[in-house]
Protein backbone atom coordinates (compact mmCIF):
# COMPACT_ATOMS: atom_id res chain seq x y z
CA UNK A 1 0.00 0.00 0.00
CA UNK A 2 2.68 2.44 0.71
CA UNK A 3 4.79 1.69 -2.33
CA UNK A 4 1.20 2.37 -3.99
CA UNK A 5 0.46 5.20 -2.35
CA UNK A 6 4.38 6.72 -3.51
CA UNK A 7 3.77 5.91 -7.22
CA UNK A 8 0.97 8.25 -7.36
CA UNK A 9 2.31 11.07 -5.55
CA UNK A 10 5.77 10.69 -7.75
CA UNK A 11 2.97 10.88 -10.67
CA UNK A 12 1.25 14.09 -9.18
CA UNK A 13 4.49 15.48 -8.71
CA UNK A 14 5.32 15.31 -12.39
CA UNK A 15 2.14 16.21 -13.49
CA UNK A 16 2.04 19.45 -11.17
CA UNK A 17 5.72 20.31 -12.85
CA UNK A 18 4.39 20.22 -15.99
CA UNK A 19 1.67 22.76 -14.88
CA UNK A 20 4.89 24.52 -13.69
CA UNK A 21 6.42 24.81 -16.66
CA UNK A 22 4.03 25.76 -18.23
CA UNK A 23 3.70 29.01 -15.39
CA UNK A 24 7.08 29.70 -15.89
CA UNK A 25 5.91 31.87 -18.74
CA UNK A 26 3.28 33.23 -17.79
CA UNK A 27 0.32 30.96 -19.22
CA UNK A 28 -2.06 28.39 -17.01
CA UNK A 29 -2.92 25.46 -19.10
CA UNK A 30 -5.56 22.81 -17.56
CA UNK A 31 -4.83 20.32 -20.46
CA UNK A 32 -2.02 18.38 -18.51
CA UNK A 33 -4.15 15.80 -18.16
CA UNK A 34 -5.46 15.60 -22.06
CA UNK A 35 -1.50 15.49 -22.80
CA UNK A 36 -1.13 12.95 -19.54
CA UNK A 37 -3.67 10.54 -21.37
CA UNK A 38 -1.82 10.86 -25.27
CA UNK A 39 1.19 9.55 -23.51
CA UNK A 40 -0.89 6.94 -21.89
CA UNK A 41 -2.08 5.47 -24.72
CA UNK A 42 1.06 6.37 -27.07
CA UNK A 43 3.50 3.90 -25.14
CA UNK A 44 0.14 1.33 -24.19
CA UNK A 45 0.36 1.13 -28.16
CA UNK A 46 4.04 0.54 -28.64
CA UNK A 47 4.45 -1.43 -25.77
CA UNK A 48 1.45 -3.92 -25.82
CA UNK A 49 0.49 -3.67 -30.03
CA UNK A 50 4.21 -3.33 -31.32
CA UNK A 51 6.10 -5.07 -28.38
CA UNK A 52 8.43 -2.09 -27.63
CA UNK A 53 10.03 -1.92 -23.80
CA UNK A 54 8.71 0.49 -21.62
CA UNK A 55 11.61 3.29 -21.62
CA UNK A 56 11.79 3.59 -24.81
CA UNK A 57 8.23 3.56 -25.16
CA UNK A 58 8.18 6.16 -22.85
CA UNK A 59 10.16 8.33 -24.17
CA UNK A 60 8.55 8.38 -27.36
CA UNK A 61 5.12 9.03 -25.72
CA UNK A 62 6.17 12.11 -24.16
CA UNK A 63 7.93 13.47 -27.20
CA UNK A 64 4.47 12.69 -29.01
CA UNK A 65 2.76 14.49 -26.33
CA UNK A 66 5.21 17.68 -26.99
CA UNK A 67 5.02 17.50 -30.38
CA UNK A 68 0.46 17.59 -30.01
CA UNK A 69 0.93 20.23 -27.53
CA UNK A 70 3.40 22.50 -29.96
CA UNK A 71 0.97 21.90 -33.05
CA UNK A 72 -2.23 22.95 -30.62
CA UNK A 73 -0.46 25.66 -28.64
CA UNK A 74 1.00 27.69 -31.88
CA UNK A 75 -2.64 29.64 -32.92
CA UNK A 76 -3.62 29.57 -29.39
CA UNK A 77 -0.67 30.94 -27.46
CA UNK A 78 -1.26 34.27 -28.53
CA UNK A 79 -4.30 34.21 -26.18
CA UNK A 80 -4.31 35.49 -22.80
CA UNK A 81 -5.79 34.96 -19.57
CA UNK A 82 -9.18 33.16 -19.82
CA UNK A 83 -9.04 32.68 -23.15
CA UNK A 84 -5.99 30.89 -23.31
CA UNK A 85 -7.65 28.68 -20.21
CA UNK A 86 -10.56 27.89 -21.81
CA UNK A 87 -8.71 26.37 -25.00
CA UNK A 88 -7.05 24.61 -22.17
CA UNK A 89 -10.12 22.98 -21.16
CA UNK A 90 -11.44 22.23 -24.74
CA UNK A 91 -8.13 20.60 -25.74
CA UNK A 92 -8.77 18.01 -22.29
CA UNK A 93 -12.60 17.55 -23.51
CA UNK A 94 -11.61 17.08 -27.36
CA UNK A 95 -8.97 14.49 -26.29
CA UNK A 96 -11.33 12.36 -24.28
CA UNK A 97 -14.03 11.94 -27.28
CA UNK A 98 -11.82 11.15 -29.33
CA UNK A 99 -10.09 8.31 -27.39
CA UNK A 100 -13.28 7.44 -26.29
CA UNK A 101 -14.55 6.71 -30.58
CA UNK A 102 -10.73 5.54 -31.24
CA UNK A 103 -11.82 1.95 -31.37
CA UNK A 104 -8.33 0.88 -32.25
CA UNK A 105 -7.18 1.77 -28.95
CA UNK A 106 -10.30 -0.10 -26.83
CA UNK A 107 -12.54 3.11 -27.28
CA UNK A 108 -14.96 4.00 -24.27
CA UNK A 109 -14.45 0.52 -23.34
CA UNK A 110 -10.49 1.01 -22.45
CA UNK A 111 -7.12 -0.58 -23.19
CA UNK A 112 -5.39 -2.97 -21.33
CA UNK A 113 -2.30 -5.22 -21.39
CA UNK A 114 0.30 -2.81 -19.89
CA UNK A 115 2.70 -3.40 -17.57
CA UNK A 116 6.27 -2.86 -16.25
CA UNK A 117 6.12 0.19 -14.11
CA UNK A 118 6.61 0.48 -10.70
CA UNK A 119 7.58 2.77 -7.64
CA UNK A 120 11.47 2.60 -8.82
CA UNK A 121 10.67 3.64 -12.06
CA UNK A 122 8.76 6.62 -11.36
CA UNK A 123 11.05 7.87 -8.74
CA UNK A 124 14.11 7.59 -11.77
CA UNK A 125 11.93 9.77 -13.78
CA UNK A 126 11.32 12.37 -10.74
CA UNK A 127 15.44 12.12 -10.21
CA UNK A 128 15.73 13.06 -14.00
CA UNK A 129 12.80 15.36 -14.39
CA UNK A 130 13.91 17.14 -11.31
CA UNK A 131 17.61 17.21 -11.95
CA UNK A 132 16.78 18.62 -15.62
CA UNK A 133 13.96 21.46 -13.75
CA UNK A 134 16.49 22.38 -11.20
CA UNK A 135 19.53 23.00 -13.59
CA UNK A 136 16.78 24.93 -14.98
CA UNK A 137 16.27 26.87 -12.72
CA UNK A 138 20.26 28.00 -12.13
CA UNK A 139 20.77 29.22 -15.61
CA UNK A 140 19.81 32.05 -18.03
CA UNK A 141 16.27 30.33 -19.13
CA UNK A 142 15.09 30.75 -16.25
CA UNK A 143 15.26 34.61 -16.51
CA UNK A 144 14.32 34.52 -20.15
CA UNK A 145 11.03 32.70 -18.80
CA UNK A 146 10.59 35.72 -15.69
CA UNK A 147 11.00 38.42 -18.74
CA UNK A 148 8.15 37.09 -20.57
CA UNK A 149 6.02 36.18 -17.31
CA UNK A 150 6.24 39.50 -15.80
CA UNK A 151 6.09 41.67 -19.14
CA UNK A 152 5.71 39.72 -22.96
CA UNK A 153 6.34 43.66 -24.74
CA UNK A 154 9.63 44.53 -22.90
CA UNK A 155 10.56 40.97 -23.27
CA UNK A 156 10.00 41.61 -26.77
CA UNK A 157 11.82 44.76 -27.10
CA UNK A 158 14.87 42.72 -25.56
CA UNK A 159 14.63 40.48 -28.44
CA UNK A 160 13.13 37.78 -26.99
CA UNK A 161 10.52 35.51 -29.38
CA UNK A 162 8.00 35.56 -26.60
CA UNK A 163 5.58 33.24 -29.18
CA UNK A 164 8.78 30.44 -29.02
CA UNK A 165 9.22 30.56 -25.69
CA UNK A 166 5.66 30.18 -24.59
CA UNK A 167 5.41 27.45 -27.02
CA UNK A 168 8.52 25.22 -25.85
CA UNK A 169 6.92 25.39 -21.95
CA UNK A 170 4.02 24.38 -23.59
CA UNK A 171 5.53 21.79 -25.21
CA UNK A 172 7.99 20.88 -22.79
CA UNK A 173 4.98 21.00 -20.07
CA UNK A 174 3.10 18.57 -21.84
CA UNK A 175 6.46 16.03 -22.34
CA UNK A 176 6.88 15.59 -18.68
CA UNK A 177 3.21 15.09 -18.38
CA UNK A 178 3.22 12.04 -21.19
CA UNK A 179 5.79 10.62 -18.92
CA UNK A 180 3.48 10.47 -16.32
CA UNK A 181 0.62 9.18 -18.25
CA UNK A 182 3.29 6.32 -19.77
CA UNK A 183 4.47 5.35 -16.45
CA UNK A 184 0.36 5.81 -14.70
CA UNK A 185 -0.90 3.51 -17.54
CA UNK A 186 2.17 0.82 -17.63
CA UNK A 187 1.53 0.90 -13.12
CA UNK A 188 -2.63 0.60 -13.33
CA UNK A 189 -2.37 -2.02 -16.46
CA UNK A 190 -5.79 -1.03 -17.97
CA UNK A 191 -6.85 2.64 -17.95
CA UNK A 192 -10.25 4.12 -20.12
CA UNK A 193 -10.43 8.25 -21.10
CA UNK A 194 -12.44 8.94 -18.44
CA UNK A 195 -9.14 8.53 -16.44
CA UNK A 196 -7.84 11.64 -17.27
CA UNK A 197 -10.94 14.25 -17.12
CA UNK A 198 -11.02 17.61 -16.54
CA UNK A 199 -11.02 17.61 -12.89
CA UNK A 200 -7.99 15.94 -12.92
CA UNK A 201 -6.06 18.65 -14.76
CA UNK A 202 -8.41 21.09 -12.18
CA UNK A 203 -6.70 19.08 -9.27
CA UNK A 204 -2.97 19.07 -10.77
CA UNK A 205 -3.22 23.13 -10.89
CA UNK A 206 -4.72 22.63 -7.22
CA UNK A 207 -1.16 21.12 -6.58
CA UNK A 208 0.72 23.86 -7.72
CA UNK A 209 -0.82 26.87 -6.19
CA UNK A 210 -1.14 25.28 -2.77
CA UNK A 211 2.63 24.79 -2.75
CA UNK A 212 3.60 27.56 -4.77
CA UNK A 213 4.12 29.07 -8.06
CA UNK A 214 7.43 30.40 -7.70
CA UNK A 215 9.11 27.33 -7.70
CA UNK A 216 9.88 23.77 -8.68
CA UNK A 217 9.83 22.51 -4.49
CA UNK A 218 6.28 23.85 -4.18
CA UNK A 219 4.70 21.87 -6.82
CA UNK A 220 6.50 18.66 -5.13
CA UNK A 221 5.58 19.45 -1.85
CA UNK A 222 1.88 20.10 -3.02
CA UNK A 223 1.45 16.86 -4.87
CA UNK A 224 2.84 15.10 -2.33
CA UNK A 225 0.75 16.82 0.30
CA UNK A 226 -2.68 16.68 -1.34
CA UNK A 227 -1.93 12.91 -2.37
CA UNK A 228 -0.78 11.11 1.05
CA UNK A 229 -2.72 13.15 3.25
CA UNK A 230 -6.55 12.13 2.18
CA UNK A 231 -4.65 8.52 1.93
CA UNK A 232 -3.23 8.22 5.88
CA UNK A 233 -6.27 10.35 7.50
CA UNK A 234 -9.11 7.91 4.99
CA UNK A 235 -11.75 9.95 7.12
CA UNK A 236 -10.31 12.78 4.53
CA UNK A 237 -10.86 10.52 1.40
CA UNK A 238 -14.66 11.26 0.60
CA UNK A 239 -13.75 14.89 1.61
CA UNK A 240 -11.21 15.49 -1.12
CA UNK A 241 -13.06 18.06 -3.11
CA UNK A 242 -13.81 19.39 -0.02
CA UNK A 243 -10.31 19.35 1.53
CA UNK A 244 -9.13 21.04 -1.56
CA UNK A 245 -11.81 23.70 -2.07
CA UNK A 246 -11.22 24.99 1.93
CA UNK A 247 -7.35 24.17 1.72
CA UNK A 248 -6.60 26.74 -1.58
CA UNK A 249 -9.23 29.47 0.42
CA UNK A 250 -6.40 29.62 3.11
CA UNK A 251 -3.44 29.85 0.92
CA UNK A 252 -4.55 32.35 -0.92
CA UNK A 253 -5.94 34.28 2.08
CA UNK A 254 -2.61 33.49 4.48
CA UNK A 255 -0.17 33.00 1.26
CA UNK A 256 -1.48 33.81 -1.86
CA UNK A 257 1.48 32.71 -3.88
CA UNK A 258 1.52 29.63 -2.00
CA UNK A 259 3.01 27.24 0.71
CA UNK A 260 6.78 27.99 -0.63
CA UNK A 261 7.13 31.68 -1.98
CA UNK A 262 10.72 32.08 -2.96
CA UNK A 263 12.33 31.97 -5.68
CA UNK A 264 15.64 29.39 -7.17
CA UNK A 265 18.52 31.93 -7.55
CA UNK A 266 20.55 31.86 -10.71
CA UNK A 267 23.68 31.55 -10.96
CA UNK A 268 24.43 34.96 -12.20
CA UNK A 269 22.09 36.66 -9.12
CA UNK A 270 24.33 34.00 -6.56
CA UNK A 271 27.36 35.85 -7.90
CA UNK A 272 25.68 39.36 -7.84
CA UNK A 273 24.92 38.82 -4.49
CA UNK A 274 28.64 37.18 -3.64
CA UNK A 275 29.99 39.93 -4.90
Amino acid sequence: MIADHLFFAGINTLLAWSVYVVLLSGSLSFAQGAFMALGCYCAGVLTVKLGWPLLPATLVAGVFSAVIAFLVGYPTVKLKGIYFILVTLGVTVCVRVLLENFKFIGGVGGFGGMHGADVYAVAATLGGVGGLLYLFSLGSWQRICDAVREDELVAASMGINVVMVKLLTIATGAFIAGLAGSLYGHYMNFVRPENFDVLLSIYVVLYVVLGGVNNMWGSLLGAFVMTLLPEYFRILAEWRPTVFGLSILLILLLRPQGILQFRTLTVKKRGALGS
